[in-house]
């Protein structure tokens, strides 16, 4: 698997995923860059997203559904803050109700995305920031640190082919 590491911390409210693959930095940056390409590996194996909306510029959104294996649809969105192809990405991930309008009930965080050149191949390191502790056990509860780990373990498959 390309998870090299996982960081849970409750002090900084941060969880931090690192993981390296055998490709350049711009061919993992077009896994972020390309819609078809990010609906191949955003959500575990057995809730596959669609990607509608994607705009990755500065207050540019990316909209999308993850579909469960009993059919249900989970929406999600974006708000991008910040690119700088083909290194970094940052935006505000929060959950969407079935009409896709941001869930207020739900909690947000803010990622960052940054792809450096490591050992002649690329490390990402995925950081995601949360409002509050509450915030942080809520989602981890519901598995994200999981979910996360097993969508990007999907990655070196998609880099293969």
């Amino acid at each position: 698997m390309t998870v090299t590491s996982v960081d849970k911390d409750l002090d900084r409210l941060t969880l931090t995923l690192v993981a390296d693959f055998a490709a350049p930095v711009e061919r993992v940056w077009q896994l972020w860059a390309d819609p078809r390409q990010l609906e191949r590996w955003w959500g575990p194996p057995t809730y596959p997203a669609t990607v509608e909306e994607h705009d990755l510029t500065p207050g540019g959104e990316v909209t999308y559904f993850m579909t469960s294996p009993e059919g249900e649809k989970y929406r999600g969105w974006w708000r991008v803050t910040a690119v700088e192809p083909p290194t970094s990405l940052e935006f505000v991930d929060g959950f969407a109700d079935q009409e896709g309008k941001p869930s207020e009930a739900m909690p947000t965080t803010t990622a960052r995305v940054r792809l450096t050149a490591h050992d002649g191949g690329t490390r990402m390191e995925l950081r995601s920031v949360f409002e509050s502790r509450e915030d942080m056990e809520r989602l981890a509860d519901m598995g994200m640190v999981e979910g996360l780990q097993q969508a990007v373990g999907q990655i070196d498959a998609l880099l293969a082919a």
